[in-house]
């Protein structure tokens, strides 16, 4: 899903998640940044770096999700608000971005989902995402791949009984050339 953002509403300038710019209309820049605080850089791509959108026009970003779950949310001063990082398409230049781990450590450094929350604290204007595309393509992944045997004992059958009739195939092929 593509968002419209006019960047005159915006001061100017908006920082969002890397490769989420697609498209603009006018006067806008795009600068990939990096957030120099160490406990952010600590955390990933996802965590440090991003797109920083500047001008006057209109900017499109690109975000995984539906329109209706697709949302900003206007964070007033000092309103914290705890979002998982890669659910976060963009922020306003004066939302504080604080990154901790939910967890233990060693579940963020193996890829744990949702190992990674970003705590955003206000005044500023978030957009959250219900599905980051990275998800959506491993629940693809997931759906195309073998299934598990044990949710699905069918398949087996299916593979057995192929396999029997590609046996009877070629061993009546076999009796019959050889008449």
């Amino acid at each position: 899903m593509q968002i419209q953002i006019d960047l005159a509403s915006f001061n100017g300038e908006i920082l969002c998640q890397p490769d989420a710019f697609l498209c603009s209309v006018n006067d806008v820049k795009v600068n990939n940044t990096i957030d120099q605080r160490g406990r952010n850089i600590i955390a990933g791509a996802e965590g440090f770096l991003r797109q920083k959108i500047s001008g006057q026009g209109l900017a499109f970003i690109l975000a995984g999700g539906s329109g209706t779950i697709l949302f900003p949310k206007n964070l007033e001063s000092g309103e914290v608000l705890a979002v998982d990082v890669s659910c976060i398409v963009a922020v306003t230049s004066t939302v504080n971005v604080q990154i901790k781990y939910n967890g233990p450590p060693r579940r963020t450094m193996f890829g744990g989902d949702n190992a990674v929350i970003a705590l955003l604290t206000g005044p500023g204007i978030v957009f959250i995402q219900s599905l980051p595309f990275h998800r959506l393509s491993q629940r693809i992944a997931r759906s195309v791949t073998s299934p598990n045997m044990r949710e699905n004992p069918k398949f087996l059958i299916q593979i057995a009984i192929f396999f029997f009739l590609a046996y009877v195939v070629i061993v009546s092929s076999l009796i019959l050339t050889d008449v």
